[in-house]
């Protein structure tokens, strides 16, 4: 995972950069005197958890390899607004990355932030949230991160690494305890199996087949608490999902679930409101 997630940071970064600087950053060549050198502050400007500093990090480090970038915040904690990081050095390579970085920092810190949010609304309920594939394409591995340091846990990586049985997936077996049956049957190489249901009738198929996970689909709070009921004693946990916001998720969470996932946490996560103030060294 570390590996990979270095990976995605360093070619995200890369990408990003291509994408903003093109041929040049022709603004800082027509006014900043060439040699330039200048000292700049990262400030976070709301309370919220900061996620994402090493990728702000490999911003300034493919556009000025000689700049010094220095951490002046920890990510995974509530914080207050105030300094985040200093970057001393080329005035140009400063201004190339900034946008760059803060557009990286500011999405991840706001996805952390998010997760923070849920966390502590369903505090001492027993319940962890989860993060869901809904992210965006090529950050997954840094936003799935940044549920990590709201405090959230990951559902899965991808389609690799566990089975999920949903609706499309049920129909095309031929219903949910055909599918739920399949799955326990041919689950090599899978971490876990889950199988979704939508209904009370379906949860009592997959539970008889005897697998130990199940995603509950845009349940109401009361057939929520019916289906931890029915599934007390099986073993299997009990996972709701669909239309959870901040307002309802203490109630999902009281009816006895064991996990929530909630893809807002990434595909609809506001960016943690930060900036670069630059000062001539």
């Amino acid at each position: 995972m570390a590996h990979s997630l270095t990976r995605e940071i360093h070619e995200v970064v890369a990408r990003a950069l291509a994408e903003d600087l093109g041929v040049g950053d022709l603004t800082t060549a027509a006014v900043v005197p060439a040699g330039a050198l200048a000292v700049a502050r990262i400030e976070q400007r709301a309370a919220g958890v900061l996620s994402g500093l090493d990728a702000a990090r490999e911003v300034f480090a493919q556009t000025g390899p000689e700049l010094r970038f220095e951490a002046l915040a920890r990510e995974g904690a509530w914080r207050e607004p105030g300094d985040v990081a200093v970057i001393e050095g080329d005035a140009a390579a400063i201004l190339a990355g900034e946008r760059v970085a803060l557009n990286l920092l500011g999405h991840l810190s706001g996805v952390a932030t998010m997760a923070a949010a849920y966390v502590r609304a369903v505090e001492g309920t027993g319940a962890t949230v989860l993060d869901t594939r809904k992210t965006t394409p090529g950050l997954r591995a840094m936003e799935k991160r940044a549920v990590n340091h709201g405090g959230g846990a990951c559902h899965r990586s991808g389609l690799y690494d566990a089975i999920l049985v949903k609706e499309n997936h049920a129909l095309l077996a031929g219903g949910v305890g055909e599918a739920a049956r399949l799955a326990l049957a041919n689950s090599a190489g899978a971490s876990s199996i889950e199988i979704e249901v939508e209904t009370l009738e379906e949860l009592d198929q997959v539970l008889a087949a005897g697998v130990d996970r199940v995603l509950l689909d845009n349940m109401s709070p009361a057939e929520m608490r019916s289906a931890v009921e029915r599934a007390r004693g099986t073993g299997a946990r009990i996972e709701a999902s669909g239309g959870i916001s901040l307002d309802t998720v203490r109630a999902v969470a009281e009816t006895g679930v064991d996990f929530i996932s909630v893809g807002a946490l990434t595909h609809s996560a506001p960016a943690l409101d930060v900036s670069l103030l630059l000062e001539p060294a």
